[in-house]
This record gives structure tokens, sequence and C-alpha cells, in this order.
């Protein structure tokens, strides 16, 4: 029956998306127009340009570019002057008498930063022009320039200095999108999902900022090409290598140094980009350990790093074909190994990402672009112990490793249809298909001559997704209206989900729009995870027959206005509602704990977030950077937490503030400033303590029990830092050539922001400075002072 109602399902949307087509296709048709298509990319290196305008400047009519440089523009049989601009960039303008079809690629060539004032300020798409909301994109050379802990440039990091994100704690690279949790932001890099994105516990991302190219992050109002996860989108694009000459880039910093090369395979037709990084902590260790134990028998070997290696191979057939090869490794490592002459112990962890597509674009014709993409993507964590002990020749060991992870192989269409400059059609399909591996653990006993293994079997789960999507305008009115679908098999249980998504805008004047947005947002996976810290060992696991598909709706309305030289500022107000999501029972783990079925160690339940967000953003000229403010309340609701009562969720903060400046002080010198100011993470502590006599037959027991108040019924201290940063750029030698330093301060003027929180006791003494008892208190412990950092790069 199950099967006959997902059929019949999966029919009615094929019903539905090939009427929709037909329609559009039969009346938006005109007779008498012609299109012009291409292609808009750096001229210097042969980049695609995602998001450039193509304006017709005696129409008035526009497109902008999609995320490989494609554009088309139809237009009616008459004089056209075309023009392409993109931030940062000269326009390029090509006057033309239409009477065909016509394919144009345009070249822009950057702009100097005094340029960009006089170049591009009307030129590229405003914010009040555009129909989506709470979208927020960030170019990545203005990433580069906000301080950075120890210098390590990070993309999460400067994601979370924008109003509507939250970190999760001091140092972490978590993102919070309004009332969400990390799990359920879908992290995207050249359109294939990574499952863990950050080191070292969460202290750094897994983004090379060298190899990227453009950042975009979607809080709300999501179109409907996007779903799998209620929170929020984040794209991020890897650089696609330089079609015309050989370049590097590199930095040595004070925890890790890295490498970027590109350059032609084949002149103007086939390039690469390969692009590493590593930490060096072990390493600089070794010779301290080496001089730390040369007076004794031991042997201390240290691991302590991460890497990334991202590489692409971008190949063009001709302006209709293009292949698109990508890769992605990174791991984080931790081990360590204790040996003498008879005896040997050491453990260790390991986890990371493996990602990579193969992408072909394919220009059907001037109007119709499709984009085909095949996706794989691995996360796994390994924990191993050992321990070896000789004795007169023989030798006896035992061993155990622990394993889970989650694994995707998946395959997409995306088409985009532009029949004239007042539609701009998205359609397309796709399958996944995740394998789950839950946590298995092996045991290996030498002197058994065995190996024992407890834990779940891997199980798999298919995910199929449909969309359509218009972003049409009418007069003053634009708007983007659209539909996902998906269907999750799992456990002998089809989900089947339909999705709405509704953007509107209405220009009240030239440089001034109204918008709101309505968004239906299904996730058919979840991450078990500590509410405390996100560990590398939290585990993967799909909606099953008893546990539902986490749901959420969100509705949002805003004001957006550009004015004077680079300057916008939006307003936002939002309220998201979110059903079944997911939390471990008080008390309870998954960790080596195989006794019982993960299902009965978590419980569901209802969270709603809402409030106001203020964004005043300036992106051209010498001073640039924002000014974000977010007033926010997120809650959480579950029957087997907090006696059923509604309480603040961990990350719920009343009050986020963020000021981020760069300014331009000459051709040589550039100096960054962030400020970030955040209300106390809520948290759980106990209340009281009582202690219960245990009588044994040799001994009297007294141990103390603690009992907590309400679920996160307190507050951490308030959260403030200030980071300073300072880049030197030499000129450019002959050669090619050209070195810089790069100047920070983490946390400038110390202020000791809480990581953790924990219950002690201090000494109460009388009027006379007697001893009379102790008493319960509360200490934050901090873990970042001021930390300064400088780095040495080099581009060639």
């Amino acid at each position: 029956m199950r099967s006959y109602i997902a059929l019949q399902n999966r029919q009615s949307m094929n019903n539905f998306l090939f009427s929709f087509l037909f329609i559009l296709f039969c009346t938006i048709n005109g007779i008498g127009q012609n299109t012009i298509s291409g292609y808009v990319e750096d001229g210097a290196t042969g980049e695609k340009l995602i998001g450039a305008t193509v304006i017709d400047e005696l129409s008035g009519a526009g497109t902008i570019s999609n995320t490989y440089g494609f554009f088309s523009i139809t237009l009616k049989e008459n004089e056209a002057k075309i023009t392409a601009s993109y931030l940062g960039y000269i326009s390029e303008s090509f006057d033309l008498r239409l009477s065909e079809d016509t394919q144009l690629n345009f070249k822009l060539n950057q702009g100097s930063v005094m340029e960009e004032i006089e170049i591009v300020a009307e030129k590229y798409e405003r914010i009040e022009e555009e129909s989506q909301m709470s979208k927020i994109e960030v170019p990545v050379e203005q990433i580069k320039r906000i301080p950075a802990l120890l210098g390590e440039v990070d993309v999460m990091k400067a994601l979370q200095l924008l109003p509507g994100v939250q970190s999760g704690g001091e140092g972490q690279t978590g993102l919070y999108v309004r009332g969400g949790s990390p799990d359920q932001n879908l992290v995207l890099l050249d359109g294939v999902p990574i499952y863990n994105a950050s080191h070292v516990l969460g202290i750094f991302s897994v983004f090379n900022a060298d190899a990227i190219k453009n950042v975009t992050l979607t809080k709300g109002g999501f179109p409907a090409r996007f779903g799998g996860r209620l929170s929020s989108v984040l794209e991020i694009n890897m650089k696609d290598g330089n079609m015309q000459e050989f370049h590097g880039e590199g930095s040595i910093g004070a925890i890790s140094s890295k490498l970027t090369l590109e350059g032609p395979i084949v002149k103007g037709k086939t390039s690469f980009l390969v692009s590493g990084r590593r930490t060096y902590a072990d390493l600089l260790a070794k010779p301290f350990i080496a001089l730390a134990n040369r007076n004794n028998d031991q042997d201390f070997k240290l691991g302590l790093h991460f890497y990334d290696l991202n590489a692409k191979v971008n190949h063009k057939f001709n302006d209709k074909h293009r292949l698109y090869l990508s890769l992605y490794n990174g791991s984080d490592v931790f081990s360590n190994e204790v040996s003498e002459e008879e005896f040997k112990v050491g453990g260790g962890i390991k986890w990371g990402n493996l990602i990579s597509s193969l992408r072909w674009n394919y220009q059907i014709n001037p109007r119709l672009f499709a984009n085909t993409t095949l996706t794989y993507s691995n996360y796994d964590i390994t924990f191993d112990v050992f321990q070896e002990d000789s004795f007169e020749g023989e030798t006896e060991s035992f061993a155990a490793i622990y394993q889970s992870g989650i694994r995707d192989f998946g395959a997409k269409v995306d088409f985009d249809f532009i029949p004239n400059p007042k539609h701009y059609i998205r359609f397309g399909a796709g399958t996944t298909r995740h394998r789950y591996d839950p946590g298995a653990i092996a045991f290996n006993l030498s002197v058994l001559d065995t190996t024992f293994t407890f834990g779940d079997d891997p199980f798999y789960s298919l995910e199929h997704d449909l969309y359509i999507e218009d972003d049409l305008q009418f007069g003053a009115f634009k708007a983007n209206i659209g539909v996902h679908g998906s269907i999750f098999d799992t456990d002998d249980k089809t989900y089947f989900s339909v999705q709405p998504r509704l953007g509107i805008r209405y220009l009240l004047s030239n440089k001034t729009s109204v918008k709101a947005s309505f968004s239906t947002m299904t996730q058919n996976i979840n991450l078990l995870t500590s509410e405390a810290l996100s560990l590398p060992t939290d585990l993967w696991v799909p909606s099953t027959a008893r546990i539902k598909p986490q749901r959420a709706w969100q509705v949002a309305a805003g004001f957006a206005k550009s004015f004077g030289k680079g300057f916008e500022v939006s307003t936002e107000v939002y309220y998201k509602s979110m059903e079944d999501v997911i939390s471990f029972k008080p008390g309870a783990s998954f960790l080596f704990d195989f006794n019982s079925d993960w299902q009965d160690k978590v419980t569901q339940g209802s969270g709603e977030s809402y409030g106001l967000e203020f964004f005043l953003q300036k992106k051209q000229g010498n001073t640039t950077g924002w000014i974000g403010y977010t007033l926010a309340w997120n809650n959480r609701t579950f029957d087997e937490i907090n006696g059923g009562e509604t309480f603040p969720f961990r990350y719920d903060r009343r009050h986020d503030v963020s000021v981020v400046l760069s300014h331009q002080l000459t051709k040589k010198w550039n100096l960054s400033a962030a400020w970030i100011y955040g209300t106390g993470n809520a948290i759980s502590l106990p209340i009281y303590q009582y202690s219960i006599v245990q009588l044994n037959d040799e001994f009297i027991n007294i141990p103390q029990i603690e009992s907590l108040g309400e679920k996160n019924g307190f507050r951490m201290s308030d959260y403030h830092r200030l980071d300073l940063g300072a880049e030197w750029k030499g000129k450019p030698r002959p050669n090619g050539m050209q070195f810089s330093w790069v100047l920070g301060v983490y946390n400038a003027y110390w202020h000791r922001n809480p990581y953790y929180t924990f219950a002690d006791s201090q000494a109460v003494y009388d009027d006379n400075g007697n001893y009379i008892g102790s008493e319960p208190v509360f200490r934050e412990i901090s873990i970042l002072p001021i930390i300064p950092s400088i780095s040495f790069g080099v581009k060639f």
C-alpha cells in the first residue's frame, strides 16, 4: 500500500512539473524576439563571475549570471546596449542591432579600490532589487581582511559576525542560524554536502579561503532549489583555476602554512587548481619532547595536526559544454604513543571529510542551461587504543577501535530557463543514497587470537528531490515562487513532503523596497549531539519509522535600501516554528553504549525562534564593513525534558552586536577591526546538594549528590571582545612576485570570556577572620586570552 501511495505521489509531482512547464513555454515566449546569451568572466584568469549584472541600457531589462557565469537576456528586435558589471570590476558594454540570437561573452578587468566607487556604484544588483530576502553574500577578499584567531582566516568565523548567526561558544566555528543547530545548516562545497565543517573540536573551519571564489549564506526565504535542512544554506564555491597564466600564493603563519597553485593545462581550454594547508603543532613540539625525554628510556610520539587539500580541474569543450571535477580531502589527527624496551601503549582520534563532484554544463539553447552533477561525500571518525607487552620473546597485545560515519552517493540535474527578462525559471531533480555507520567497536586480544565486534550494522536510505521555481517581475513587484518536493525511503517507511516557497519584493522608490517571505522545510537526517560541545563523535542517523523527519516553517518581513556610495541597510523580523526536533533524553549517550537502540535514547519535541535583525553594510571604497544587530528568542519543548515545560535553547541569546571595519590606509597598508558582543549562553547548573550515607562492612561512604534546577535556567556572563589586524602588501616586483605581512591581535583588551562554568566551593570567614565553613560558588573558565599573531605571504 505504501509503495502504491509513493508511486502515485511521484506521478503527481511529475504531472505537476510538466504541466507547469508546458504552460510557461506556451505563454511567456514571444514573437519577434532575440536572445543574447553567454558568460561573464574575469578577463585575466577566466574565472566565471557569479551574480554579475547584465543589463540593456536602452530598455532597462536585465538579468544576472548564474553559478557558472552564464546569462541569457531576451529582447525585442531593436538596437541594444548590453552592459555587464560586477562589484570591483570595470564594466564592459557592446552596442548591438538585434536580428538573431547572439552569443556574447564578457571579459571584465578588475578595478582598483579607488576606481570601484566610480565604476560600479550603480552597476550591480542592489539589495532592494532582489526578490530574495535573508540572503547575504560576503566577498572573499573582505573575509580575508577580518582579523582572525592566530592569523588563520576563517570563513565560518566571518559568518558568525552577521546578524541572525551565532557561534556555539568561545573560539568555535559552529553556526546557529535563527534558532537552529549546526546540523540544520546545509553546507555545500561546489554543490556537495559537508557533514563536519570544523577542525580542532570546532576552533577552525575546513574551508581554506585561498581556494574559495564566493560565499553566500541564506537564512530564510529559501528558494525551492534548496532542501534537506531547516535553518540555513551555506554555498561555498571553489575557484576554477586560471585559464591564462600560472600563478600561486602561499603563507606561513603561527600555526599553519598553506600553498595554492593554479594555471592552464591547455591555455584557454583546461585549467587546474591545487590548494593545501597544514598545521604543525606536532612538528614544533617534537624537539621539545625529545629534549624532555633525553634522560629516560621512554620514547614519546605525538600526532597533533589537521590538513586540507582542495583540487579542481576545469575543461572547456566549447562555448556550450564545460566539465568540472572538484575534490576536497581534510582530516584531523590527534594521537600519542609511549614506548619502552618491553612495553608500548598509545591511541588517538582521527576524523575527516572526503568529497568530490563531477559537473557537466550544457547550454542547450540560448535560453536554456543545464548542469548535471555526480557527488560523493564521506565523513568518518575513528578512535583507537592499543597496548603491547613483551616478555622473554613473547608479545601480548590488546587493541580496540571505534568507527562511525556517513557516506553519500548522489546525482542531480538542474536547469535554468530564461524566456525573457521578467522570468527566471529553475527546475531540477536529484537523488542521494545515504549509508550510515552508527558506531561499532572491535576488540583484538592476542592471547585468544580473536577479534570481538559490537555495535549496529550499517544501514541505508534513499532521498529523492524535485523542485521548480520562477523569479518573476511585474511592475514594481518581484516574486520568487516555487515548490520543493522530497521522498525519503528508510526503514520500511516512506516519507513524502511538499514544501511551498514564496518571496515577494515591492519597490517603494528607486532605492527602497519592502520584502516578505514564507518557506517550509523538511530535514530527513539528524545529528545526535551533546548540547555542551560539538564533538567529532557526534552521530548522523536517518529518520525512521519511529523517528519522524524534522519540519519547520518560517515567515519574515523586512525593509531594504541602498544609499550614498555603496551603503546598504536592511531590517528584518522573522518567526520560525520547528516540529520533531531531536535531542538526547536526560542522561543518555551513545558512545560505547551498545546495549540499546539509539532510538531509545532520543526524544522529539518542538521549537520556536523569533526576532529582529538589523544590517548596515558598505561594500565599496577605501572603507568597507558592516554593523549588525540581532534581538532574538529561542525556545524548545520536549515531553521528557524539563518536566515538559518550555525552556530556552542553550544558544538563546537576547542580544548580538557586531561591528566590522576595514580601511585601505594606503596602497600598501590595510587596517581592520572587529568588535563582538553577545548575551551569555543559557546553561543548567545545580541548585542544591545533599548527601547519602552508605554503610558498608568496612567503611562509611557519604557521596555528594547535586540536583539541577530548570533546564538552561542560568546564564553565563556576557561575551565581548575586540580583534585588530593590519596587512602590509609590498609593490609587485618585475618578476610578478608580491610579498605581504599580516599582523593580528585576538581579544585585544583581554576580556575573560567564559568557555564553561562549574560548581565549586569557597571558604567563609567571620568578621574576625576565623574560618567558619564553606559555601558553594560557580566559577567560569576562560581559555583564550589576548593572542597576537603574524604571518608572511607571497603571491607569484
